[in-house]
Order: C-alpha cells, then structure tokens, then sequence
C-alpha cells in the first residue's frame, strides 16, 4: 500500500488596517479537491526555509505582494485523498497601506470581514481558519 505524501504548507491572514481579510480563489487545480475553492494564499515550504520566509517569498512570487508575517494563529492537518497537508497560518499585514497585488495563481481575490468568510466556498484544509476567525 502506498503511503499518501505529506506536505507542509504556510498560509496567510492578510488582515488590512480596516480589518478586511484577503480570501484569493483557485482556478482549475491538480487537485480537484481545492479547484475553484477560495483559500488564504500560501504555499508550500521549501528546503531551509522558515515557515515565515516561506509565506513571505509565496505572496511575492504567487500575488507580488509584500507583506509582513506576524504571529502564527493556526496549525491545520488535512488529509486530502492525494496528500496530507500540514499546514500553519500566520497573520499577516501589508507591508505598506497602499500595497496592491496581481494575481498570477488565482483567478479572483476578495478583501472580506470576518463574519462574511462563511459566504465562501473554502477548500477543505482552509476551514479551520475561517472557523477561528469567524468565532
């Protein structure tokens, strides 16, 4: 039997100075699981990276948007029927309050208040969060 990789991710709370949370949408994915679902943007952690340097170079590369990583407020483990994700989330802020992004890996993005996250379709692993934030 074939043991389903693991996988360790970082994802970000992109909180603005009036409380807006950033939610990014998945285009069509490898994974059916996470396609066209709404996640807090992240990605995986390289080799030698801290989970901060990690989230900080996946906002650059996937959004050209620089931010600041604070606290971690989330330790989520997910199993998908691919893979397993372990993934912690930190809440983040934009590194100015003028800070724009691109979406180079998502096809929509929305600056949302916490008690409108549930209006979204999240994927699996990002319930969680959405939940903590929402309580």
């Amino acid at each position: 039997m074939t043991e389903i990789p693991k996988i360790r991710v970082v994802a970000a709370v992109v909180v603005r100075k009036d409380g807006k949370i950033l939610c990014a949408r998945r285009g069509n994915a490898k994974n059916p699981c996470v396609a066209w679902k709404w996640e807090f943007p992240g990605g995986k952690i390289e080799s030698g990276e801290t989970p901060e340097i990690a989230l900080a170079r996946e906002l650059r590369e996937e959004m050209d948007f620089p931010v600041i990583v604070e606290e971690k407020i989330a330790e989520v483990l997910h199993a998908y029927p691919s893979c397993e994700i372990e993934m912690d989330a930190f809440l983040c802020v934009p590194e100015t309050a003028d800070a724009k992004f691109v979406l180079r890996e998502h096809v929509e993005a929305r600056w949302l208040a916490a008690s409108e996250l549930f209006a979204l379709d999240w994927a699996p692993a990002d319930l969680p969060i959405v939940e903590k934030l929402s309580a």
